[in-house]
């Protein structure tokens, strides 16, 4: 009995407040600052920059426009095969868990196309549709579609079998079930799912804009890391960066929202 407890209580270092967090993470970013910095200086200035310079680099690239017109080129690639990702992977995990049939004849082919590396099909894509801004965010909804399938799909499966039975037992019909027990169990897998779609779509995003008509972030990174301007090329990386921890951050602010809502 005592055992139980202590397995199924929480201990005090488990919970660790959003100022401490908050407090760590700006820590561990000035060691990251003070190592670019130490790195800068002992490494060939023509390959690190420094701090200090990469800040400039920045200031010039804001007041010619040329990122700010990137940033906008870049998320209009991005959101849209992202959200169109998300609106086509969502409902088909859902039918492929409700319906068992479904779900088996096409798990094969969801698993299969998962494995196979998207740069594969891009000579396909640009042959079908062009270098323009179509291609590229079929590349962005090829790399963001799989993982949230895959992670909604295993949710519906995952569903608590004892709830189930016990609301069928006072008579719940089937769409009751679904949406009562089924869907808010699945609701964490289907946001992991999205930050996984979020993340390899914001890659694919580079990627496209590589291999198609060079334009965006990902075509600035090309420009600068072939020129060897590394300090506007460390301005794109971090900027690619701060765009992907600002994603998955608001993804998780809505799994916390989302979880409040299950309980």
């Amino acid at each position: 009995m005592r055992n139980g407890n202590a397995a199924g209580t929480a201990q005090p270092s488990d919970h660790i407040g959003g100022w401490t967090v908050a407090l760590l993470r700006l820590a561990f970013l000035g060691l990251l600052m003070f190592l670019w910095w130490i790195a800068s200086i002992y490494v060939a200035r023509n390959l690190i920059p420094s701090p200090l310079e990469t800040w400039e680099a920045a200031k010039q690239l804001f007041a010619a426009g040329r990122w700010q017109d990137a940033v906008r080129a870049s998320m209009a690639t991005y959101g849209s095969g992202y959200l169109a990702a998300a609106a086509v992977a969502i409902p088909l995990g859902l039918l492929m868990g409700a319906f068992n049939v479904l779900g088996k004849t096409l798990e094969i082919y969801v698993y299969a196309l998962s494995a196979t590396p998207r740069v594969a099909f891009i000579p396909l894509i640009i042959v079908l549709l062009g270098l323009g801004f179509e291609a590229k965010m079929f590349i962005v909804f090829l790399g963001a579609v799989m993982p949230i399938i895959i992670n909604t799909y295993a949710g519906v499966r995952q569903a608590d079998a004892d709830l189930v039975e016990m609301a069928r037992s006072v008579g719940a019909g089937r769409f009751r079930i679904f949406t009562q027990i089924v869907l808010p169990g699945a609701l964490p897998f289907v946001i992991v799912g999205l930050r996984l779609g979020a993340t390899i779509g914001l890659i694919n995003t580079v990627v496209a804009e590589l291999y198609t008509a060079i334009g965006g972030l990902g075509g600035l990174l090309a420009v600068y890391g072939n020129t060897f301007r590394m300090a506007e090329y460390f301005v794109i990386v971090l900027t690619l960066a701060g765009i992907g921890v600002i994603v998955t951050e608001a993804l998780r602010y809505v799994e916390l929202r989302l979880g409040r809502w299950r309980r």
